[in-house]
């Protein structure tokens, strides 16, 4: 069996068009794996969850009986001492939980915005 001229560059043509395509698709195209949909999912729920958990944060620094103190401590602060010191609070802990959350300090401390006043 022979095959015709043409077959073998049309091979190689739509082999290259196949990895073009790819390429464009995964760089430009917006295409992403299952693994990295599933990551990026993931990331926004704990981010969604995060933010729902503020009005929780901030009710529990408004009970707190110590509060003026802690604030206190919080403005005289900077970086990553004034994220563990609103960790050590116990504000930022979700409800059920035994430790703190980065993130949901992070997001408290933003809210009360000890910059500011």
């Amino acid at each position: 069996m022979t095959f015709p001229e043409w077959t073998k560059p049309g091979i190689y043509g739509a082999l290259g068009g196949a990895i073009a395509i790819s390429i464009i698709g995964f760089t430009w195209g917006g295409w992403t794996t299952s693994s990295n949909a599933q990551a990026m999912a993931q990331k926004m729920a704990n981010d969604e969850v995060t933010l729902a958990l503020v009005p929780v944060c901030l009710g529990l620094s408004a009970a707190d009986s110590e509060r003026v103190e802690k604030l206190a401590t919080l403005q005289d602060l900077s970086g990553f001492g004034r994220r563990k010191a609103m960790m050590e609070t116990g504000w930022a802990t979700h409800p059920g939980s035994d430790k703190p959350d980065r993130n949901l300090a992070d997001a408290c401390l933003a809210e009360l915005a000890l910059d500011e006043s």
